[in-house]
């Protein structure tokens, strides 16, 4: 142990420390508000965050490791999920071999619904528990990876009720306090950034509206970044995959501040996954945003321009440690109903069996209004992103900066060939009153808007988003 001499020479340090300390912005009151906060149990705001994200392995063909990470964990049964399509396709295929030339024990589960419902994962629920696994892999978009994180959950939490952990108020929003299994994902969209995260998506049919799970416990262990695999996207799934990340990067580096965000938790474990906008959160999703603005285009445009979606593969990463911790806001609030009350629109590129408006594109199609109408509580953050988007803001005031980034959203999308909004999908005026209705339970997203709303400002929302050009 030091000495009085020993303490003296460390206090002195700190103080000098403190001295010198960073004035830049990230650590300026913007964020940091310095010694002395009050605990939770006075404060209605929180004052702290934290970082999670999975491990995260990148490089071409580095698929054919999984094999030897199961052996080196001394896996014994594993769970293999994806889909109808994949289940022939050369991501499963690179998997399938390597787990086979390591003598890896599987069983594959190809149900996996694009787009899950709660009655999809029930039944990958099912299969799980009725398994004994003690690894899950899961080998596809967020749609597998989400399936995937859910049966592991409730595979290892068998006398759950199925709503316990869905997020409230749709279920009751459990904390999940048991270890899981670890989980290996191996993405095959540049997209939804699951691989990341600990959230899962569904549809909760009774009530046409998408809701989820949200727990750092459900993160994978592992994230398999292979851009090969992003070689197989259809032109169309690129470019709605493409779009999660626009808007993942975008809705995060606007989202309410963490030192915002009420109520503060009065234990760590009910901190949300999704806690407002931070200073490491922001530096992914800027980073993701240049990515986007410099390559999505090339993605879409050629599916053989390895370097374009390999990027957009490793922005949608970067995007996904971003507002897996930071959060959504109203663009993916308001997307849920949207996908959820699909009549009959089937989006291109798709090989399903049931009408499809793809996460991607309907998270996408409000976002010129949505960024208009919160631009001003933080106009910088927009005109900056605007900016990174490709607008020229020299001579642009603040107080314009919503309608700039709607703007300069709007050519982005146009661009890209993006369907000329909700009419386009199949929705008319009428239907706003059950967009909104489906928009109220998603106050674990809505929530961290900058900008407070109401009803009747969703109404207007959803109005403006009728049509885009």
């Amino acid at each position: 142990m030091a000495g009085p001499a020993g303490r003296t020479r460390v206090v002195d340090l700190l103080q000098q420390l403190q001295r010198v300390a960073c004035r830049c912005p990230a650590h300026s009151n913007t964020f940091h508000k310095g010694a002395g906060e009050a605990p939770c149990t006075v404060r209605k705001t929180d004052y702290a965050f934290e970082m999670a994200s999975s491990n995260i392995r990148y490089g071409e063909g580095v698929t054919r490791e999984i094999g030897m990470d199961l052996q080196n964990i001394s896996a014994q049964n594993v769970c293999v999920m994806t889909d109808r399509n994949l289940s022939f396709l050369p991501p499963m295929k690179a998997v399938l071999e390597s787990l086979a030339k390591n003598g890896v024990k599987y069983k594959v589960y190809d149900n996996v619904r694009v787009e899950p419902t709660d009655s999809s994962f029930k039944d990958a629920i099912s299969f799980a528990k009725s398994g004994s696994f003690d690894v899950f892999v899961a080998v596809g978009g967020g749609s597998v990876i989400d399936t995937c994180k859910a049966a592991n959950l409730y595979a290892c939490h068998p006398e759950a009720d199925f709503l316990d952990f869905v997020n409230a108020p749709i279920g009751k929003g459990k904390p999940v306090i048991k270890a899981l299994k670890p989980l290996i994902a191996v993405p095959t969209t540049a997209g939804t950034g699951s691989e990341t995260t600990g959230v899962a998506i569904f549809d909760y049919e009774p009530l046409k509206a998408k809701t989820g799970i949200a727990s750092r416990a459900l993160r994978p262990t592992l994230g398999m970044v292979d851009p090969l695999h992003t070689l197989s996207m259809p032109e169309r799934v690129a470019a709605n995959s493409g779009f999660d990340v626009l808007c993942h990067a975008l809705e995060s580096y606007t989202a309410l501040p963490y030192n915002q965000r009420s109520p503060c938790p009065p234990n760590p474990i009910n901190r949300p996954a999704y806690q407002g906008s931070n200073p490491i959160s922001d530096v992914w999703s800027l980073h993701a945003l240049r990515v986007v603005s410099k390559y999505m285009k090339r993605a879409v445009r050629d599916p053989e321009d390895l370097e374009a979606r390999s990027s957009m593969h490793l922005a949608s990463v970067f995007a996904g440690i971003g507002f897996g911790n930071a959060g959504v806001h109203l663009c993916h609030g308001m997307s849920y109903p949207i996908a959820g009350n699909v009549k009959t629109h089937k989006a291109g590129g798709y090989s399903v069996d049931h009408p499809l408006v793809p996460h991607g594109l309907s998270v996408v199609l409000t976002s010129p209004a949505v960024f208009n109408f919160t631009a001003p509580m933080c106009p910088e953050r927009h005109l900056e992103a605007a900016e990174i988007l490709g607008a020229d803001i020299r001579q642009v005031k603040v107080k314009d900066a919503g309608p700039l980034l709607a703007d300069t959203l709007r050519q982005f999308l146009f661009d890209l060939h993006v369907e000329d909004g909700l009419t386009a999908v199949g929705y008319k005026k009428d239907d706003i009153p059950s967009l909104v209705k489906g928009t109220i339970p998603q106050e674990r997203v809505t929530k961290l808007s900058p900008r407070e709303h109401t009803e009747e400002d969703l109404s207007r929302l959803f109005e403006a988003s009728m049509k885009l050009y």
